[in-house]
C-alpha cells in the first residue's frame, strides 16, 4: 500500500487567481485550487475530510467547498460579524469561530448554534481543538489564553455561564498563534505573543512548563508530532527552532541561537505568519508577508522550495490528503445544513428539549434517558463503576510499589 500523500494548503490575502491552492508537498505539483473569496489569517479549516472552510477576510461569512468540487462554492455560512479565526473539531462534529471578542460553537449535524462564549475582552485571534476534541483553546488580543472543556461548554443548564477550565494570563501583549500537541486532555499547548515570548502550558494541570524569550515579536508557533522541537516565526522573518528535549531545566529562558539547542532558519524578508511541520518531522512549511511560502529541511535549515503567491500569506499548513481530495468520484456523506445565526431556541419559537438528556452521537441525536428514574439508575451504575475502577487502580499501585521497593533477587 502506498504511503498517504502529504499536501500543502495555502491562502493569501490577494486571492487574485484563487482563494486556496493545494500542492503536493515534495514535488511541488499543483493539485487543486478553490475560488470564491479571500481567506483571513487562522481562518482555514478542514471539516470531516469532506469540506474545506475558509473565513473571509473582513467579511461576515465563511465559505465552504466540497473538497473535490473545487470550482463550485457549496455554501456561504452567514455569521453575525466578521470572522477573526476558525477551526473545526477533529471528530467533525463541531465548528468554532471567533467573531469580535466572542466564540461561536455550531453543531455540524444540525447547523444549530449551541453556545456563544464571551470571556475575552478583545478580538479572538486564534482557536484550536485538542486532538481528541475534548478541549479547545482560545487566544485573544486581550493577552489571555483560555482552555475550555467541551463537555462543560455543552452543559444542559442554560442558566449558568460556561467558564474556561484554565485562564492563562502570563502574556503581556496580544496572542498571535497557538498550537495544541497530542494527548487530548494531557496535551501541551504552545502560545505565541507580540511580547516576544512563546510559552508552553499543560492542559491537565494548567501549569506553565516553559517560557522562551526572543529578541522579536513571535507571530507563529508549531511543534513536530513527537514534540521534540518547537518552531517560532518572528516578526523579522526569522524562524527559531527550540529543542524541547535538551532545553535546560529553567522554566524561563532567553533563546540563544549560538547555543547547540538553538537554530535559526533565515530567508523570509518579512514577518512569518504561519508554520507547519510534516508528519515525519523532516520538513517545515512557512508562510510570510513577503508573499512567499517556503519549504525547509529541518536537519540542515536549508530552503528546499520557494513558492511565490500574489499577496501576504494568511494560511499555510501541511496535512495528509483525505481520500475525498484525491478521488474525483467522492461525494460527502451528507450535505452541510443551514448554519443558524441565533442560539438554539432563540428564534422561530424553538422549544428547548425537556424531560430528558440529549446525547449527541455524530450525525444523529438520541433521547437516551427519558425520565428521572432511569437517570438516577444510570447515575448509580456509573458511580459503582467508578468505585470499582478506583479499587483496581489502588491494587495496581500497591502491586507496582511492592515490585519497585522489593525487587526479586
Amino acid at each position: 500500500m502506498a504511503a498517504p500523500m502529504e499536501v500543502a494548503v495555502c491562502t493569501d490575502s490577494a486571492a487574485q487567481l484563487w482563494s486556496c491552492v493545494v500542492w503536493e508537498l515534495h514535488s511541488g505539483a499543483n493539485l487543486l485550487t478553490y475560488r470564491g473569496g479571500q481567506a483571513g489569517p487562522r481562518g482555514l479549516a478542514l471539516l470531516n475530510g469532506e469540506y474545506l472552510l475558509a473565513a473571509q477576510l473582513g467579511k461576515n461569512y465563511i465559505c465552504a467547498w466540497e473538497l473535490q468540487r473545487k470550482d463550485q462554492l457549496q455554501q456561504k455560512i452567514m455569521c453575525p460579524g466578521p470572522v477573526t479565526c476558525l477551526t473545526t473539531s477533529p471528530n467533525g462534529l463541531y465548528v468554532l469561530a471567533g467573531i469580535s471578542e466572542n466564540i461561536y460553537l455550531w453543531e455540524v449535524s444540525t447547523g444549530n448554534l449551541l453556545v456563544i462564549l464571551s470571556r475575552h475582552y478583545q478580538d479572538v485571534s486564534c482557536l484550536q481543538f485538542t486532538g481528541d476534541s475534548s478541549h479547545f483553546i482560545s487566544g485573544g488580543k486581550d493577552c489571555l489564553v483560555l482552555a475550555w472543556s467541551l463537555c462543560s461548554v455543552l452543559q444542559a443548564d442554560p442558566s449558568r455561564t460556561p467558564a474556561p477550565r484554565h485562564v492563562w494570563s502570563r502574556h503581556t501583549l496580544p496572542i498571535t498563534d497557538l498550537h495544541c500537541g497530542f494527548g487530548g486532555p494531557l496535551a501541551r499547548v504552545a502560545t505565541a505573543s507580540l511580547d516576544q515570548t512563546v510559552k508552553l502550558w499543560e492542559v491537565s494541570s494548567g501549569e506553565l512548563l516553559l517560557s522562551v524569550l526572543f529578541d522579536v515579536g513571535i507571530l507563529a508557533v508549531t511543534m513536530d508530532l513527537a514534540e521534540h522541537y518547537m518552531f517560532c516565526g518572528g516578526s523579522d522573518g526569522s524562524i527559531f527552532q527550540v529543542n524541547l528535549c535538551t532545553w535546560p531545566g529553567q522554566r524561563e529562558k532567553s533563546f540563544q541561537p549560538e547555543q547547540e539547542h538553538g537554530k535559526v532558519f533565515r530567508g523570509h524578508r518579512n514577518q512569518v505568519t504561519c508554520l507547519s511541520v510534516s508528519t515525519d518531522g523532516s520538513v517545515l512549511l512557512s508562510g510570510s508577508h513577503d508573499e512567499t511560502v517556503r519549504l525547509w529541511d529541518v536537519q540542515s535549515q536549508q530552503c528546499l522550495r520557494t513558492v511565490t503567491l500574489k499577496g501576504p500569506v494568511t494560511n499555510a499548513c501541511i496535512m495528509l490528503a483525505p481520500i475525498s481530495m484525491l478521488s474525483s468520484d467522492f461525494r460527502p456523506g451528507l450535505p452541510l445544513p443551514h448554519f443558524n445565526k441565533h442560539l438554539l431556541g432563540a428564534e422561530h419559537g424553538d422549544e428547548p428539549h425537556r424531560g430528558g438528556l440529549m446525547l449527541r452521537l455524530g450525525l444523529h441525536q438520541q433521547n437516551v434517558l427519558g425520565g428521572q428514574d432511569q437517570l438516577r439508575i444510570r447515575v448509580t451504575e456509573l458511580e459503582d463503576e467508578v468505585r470499582n475502577l478506583r479499587k483496581i487502580n489502588r491494587d495496581l499501585f500497591d502491586f507496582s510499589t511492592r515490585i519497585i521497593t522489593h525487587p526479586t533477587k
